[in-house]
């Protein structure tokens, strides 16, 4: 069952179970080229058309294809990244705010999220979730325990966070950057919103999410992995009678703290980095074309490091250690 490529229209596929319960919403293909999560929706439905599997409370939303365009495209984006900036926009310029238009509110209906990606580097799947309960200004919320409840039953050990005041803390770096002349970060996306997608969106509205990075794109392995994440989450909120397994402890738990830009279309990396790779205090991960060096402040590890970024944009974050125990 494929969902068609036509790129007018959103998908969605609700189902309610007969008591209450929470409300969750499934996606996939946030990104165009990552159909893990599109697959694993695919194969939930046929479940639940054969009567296989039953939603018997609460409710349950599937949205197998988040972005038709990108999707039909076969590419990570339509017009933009849709998970960067996906807020409603009173005046859509792009596909993507369109789409935001009707994805927005249908998130916020729901409670709970599993968003299900893949990445480009070969890697073993982790989970991308929440900040602690706070007041702050940047990312307030107070439903940390259920969400790490959740994050830690999807079957994966590594817990990745922070990933809002990494992306704030870079977007002060961009704009001193900019003031100083640079014409590059000036031109680039200067508004901390840029870094709110489909989770950050979420946690905004009141609910709690997770995002589920399952495998490298083409790893045959990601649909199952996506598959069981689904069902996983389905016994946890035990919106259908199926068995919870427990987590898969121990966890390797990391902060995003440090986002580098790209500066010039000349700046490399001086190695094919993977995500996760540890690096030493240091250690030189790239190359500007000025001929400046990039190296590590202390020991980390890369985390999305993309040799195609453009310049004046996200290229690589540093990750450390969490404080926070999973």
């Amino acid at each position: 069952m494929h969902p068609p490529t036509v790129t007018t229209h959103l998908q969605a596929h609700s189902f309610h179970g007969l008591e209450p319960g929470p409300r969750l919403i499934v996606t996939g293909a946030v990104h165009g080229n990552e159909t893990c999560g599109t697959r694993a929706i695919e194969r939930t439905l046929g479940e639940l058309a054969s009567g296989e599997l039953r939603i018997v409370r609460g409710s349950v939303s599937f949205v197998p294809v988040c972005n038709p365009l990108a999707y039909a495209k076969g590419q990570r984006m339509g017009e933009r990244n849709l998970n960067r900036r996906l807020l409603p926009a009173a005046q859509p310029r792009e596909y993507e705010d369109r789409v935001a238009n009707v994805l927005c509110p249908l998130l916020a209906q729901h409670d709970v999220l599993l968003d299900l990606h893949s990445f480009r580097s070969p890697g073993r799947p982790f989970a991308l979730c929440g900040p602690v309960d706070n007041t702050g200004a940047l990312e307030p919320f107070a439903r940390e325990a259920e969400e790490v409840a959740l994050v830690t039953h999807l079957g994966v050990q590594r817990i990745v966070e922070g990933w809002m005041s990494a992306y704030s803390d870079g977007i002060a770096r961009r704009r001193a950057r900019a003031a100083a002349g640079d014409t590059l970060a000036a031109a680039a996306i200067e508004d901390p919103s840029y870094g709110i997608g489909t989770t950050e969106y979420m946690r905004s509205r009141g609910g709690y999410a997770v995002t589920l990075e399952c495998g490298q794109h083409e790893d045959p392995a990601a649909p199952d992995i996506a598959w069981r994440a689904i069902r996983q989450t389905l016994a946890l909120l035990r919106l259908a009678e199926l068995p919870l397994e427990p987590p898969r402890r121990p966890f390797e738990a990391l902060t995003l703290t440090t986002v580098v830009d790209r500066h010039a279309a000349g700046d490399a990396f001086v190695k094919a980095w993977t995500s996760f790779d540890p690096v030493d205090e240091g250690e030189l991960i790239a190359r500007r074309a000025d001929g400046s060096e990039v190296r590590a402040p202390r020991a980390a590890r890369i985390v999305f490091p993309d040799p195609g970024a453009r310049p004046g944009h996200e290229w690589f974050y540093l990750a450390y250690p969490s404080a926070r125990s999973f």
